[in-house]
């Protein structure tokens, strides 16, 4: 199976490293200094779960001569979307599948106006990863799922290969006959951890810890979940306690990767997980004031800076 990895960091560089070094034929699309140590020294993943070293590695900014790949993997952050689906193109041959692995809700519908719904499949990735320093991914803690699908549920020749290709590497990887629900109920989570934890500046322990606090995280993803149901995903009516339920039992220390972004001065990808509930909430005459809120607090950081 011949990959490409759009978007090499915490994401695209620990799976395509992974798959990498169980053989599978992965290009990484980076730049600057990260592309410039891959190409010198490899790519290094550090993981409680095994550390690996891919050397040498397939890493490139010019695709010309890449050529059509049976995968196409988006993992850059969500501000970088359209351009990266533009740098897709050349690789989209007339078998060539596409999957985005980022945040948010709203890839997959872009994806399908590109290059039509019949080639793109849905992805989950649940994972802390970052570029530690050029060329090495941190894998922080353990979990490293990966979920996929096709948009209509059926397990195709496709999805069985990157299935056995992935459990090949080590990956815990599941195929979901509902990915669209999958990509939402992540999607619920992530409003609440990323919003929340950016807005307060601190871990979610303390925040899941205190009635207030608790209670705006709730309705912060209950208003996620609102959304989902009125765009007709099948999301349960207590997905949002569901969500809470389960981060509960992660880690005191656990912080959002916006979070992370906010502190480094990075920009935020605000406008795609609150700032989307916030916008087409509006479009739909939905009420949805706590993620109106915290887009609104946030939104003099979005851009990155000081």
């Amino acid at each position: 199976m011949k990959i490409c990895v759009i978007g090499s960091g915490g994401v695209g560089g620990y799976f395509g490293g992974r798959l990498a070094a169980a053989g599978t034929e992965v290009t990484f699309v980076a730049r600057g200094p990260h592309l410039a140590a891959l190409r010198a020294n490899g790519l290094r993943v550090e993981s409680a779960l095994g550390s690996i070293h891919v050397d040498p590695v397939r890493a490139t900014d010019d695709l010309a001569a890449l050529g059509p790949c049976d995968l196409v993997v988006i993992a850059v952050k969500l501000w970088s979307t359209a351009d990266a689906v533009e740098v897709a193109a050349p690789l989209m041959g007339d078998d060539s599948a596409i999957v985005s692995l980022q945040n948010g809700v709203e890839a997959v519908p872009l994806l399908c106006r590109r290059f039509g719904r019949e080639r793109v499949l849905g992805g989950v990735a649940q994972i802390s990863a970052v570029i530690e320093s050029p060329g090495v991914i941190r894998h922080n803690g353990t979990i490293q799922r990966l979920l996929f699908g096709e948009l209509d549920g059926r397990r195709s020749p496709r999805i069985e290969a990157f299935l056995a290709a992935c459990l090949g590497a080590g990956i815990d990887a599941l195929v979901s006959d509902d990915i669209e629900r999958a990509i939402w109920e992540k999607f619920v989570f992530l409003v609440g951890l990323s919003g929340m934890t950016t807005l307060i500046r601190c871990p979610i322990g303390p925040i899941r810890e205190n009635p207030t606090t608790r209670a705006l995280l709730l309705q912060v993803m209950s208003e996620a979940a609102a959304l989902g149901r009125a765009r007709g995903i099948s999301l349960p009516d207590d997905c949002a306690a569901r969500q809470l339920a389960f981060m509960d039992m992660l880690p005191g220390d656990l912080v959002s990767s916006m979070l992370g972004d906010l502190r480094r001065g990075n920009p935020l990808e605000l406008a795609w997980l609150s700032g989307t509930v916030a916008r087409v909430a509006e479009e739909l005459r939905i009420a949805a004031p706590a993620n109106s809120f915290v887009h609104a607090a946030l939104t003099l950081h979005a851009a990155g800076g000081a």
